[in-house]
């Protein structure tokens, strides 16, 4: 029997992972109190919605850290090792560009809600208990793409994601 190689500690994907959880547990309670009383919980969408935002950044980290983003890969295939480096430095520079305004500006609006103590429309929760995860996992999603470059100029890769078109 083939042993298995332990996975290393991720907390994007555990957070992804309690996230995907946490919905299902929210929405399953809130059909059945539903059904039975014709009324439904009033916190859900908030707390579907700031887990899905959870989930969905958790797992662009995941997928950034074992390089199985959607991308055009042709032209990686194409073309010769040191060209191909190339391609990976700009595929790098594009997401680190997006990240990085991603986390200046979330930070600076999650700041903005704490400083000014606005609420969330729901439960009257301080917002930036949910914006402050934006710049938080932008900045993990910054890291993992981090890694998978440096990663990716050694020649290591891990296994290739099979695409079945």
């Amino acid at each position: 029997m083939p042993s298995r190689r332990p996975r290393k500690f991720q907390p994007e994907s555990w957070l992804a992972t309690l996230a995907l959880a946490a919905i299902c547990v929210i929405s399953l309670g809130n059909v059945i109190v539903r059904y039975a009383t014709d009324a439904s919980f009033a916190f859900t969408e908030e707390f579907s919605v700031f887990c899905l935002v959870l989930l969905t950044f958790g797992g662009a980290a995941a997928a950034a850290r074992h390089n199985q983003h959607i991308r055009i890969e042709l032209i990686e295939h194409r073309l010769p090792p040191t060209l191909c480096k190339l391609i990976y430095v700009l595929q790098w520079a594009a997401g680190v560009t997006v990240l990085g305004v991603m986390v200046w500006y979330g930070s600076t609006f999650a700041w903005q809600e704490y400083q000014w103590e606005s609420l969330s429309p729901g439960l009257g929760l301080p917002n930036w208990i949910y914006v402050i995860w934006l710049p938080l996992l932008s900045l993990a999603i910054l890291i993992r793409l981090t890694q998978n470059l440096v990663d990716r100029l050694r020649g290591k890769s891990g296994p290739e994601v099979i695409h079945e078109s």
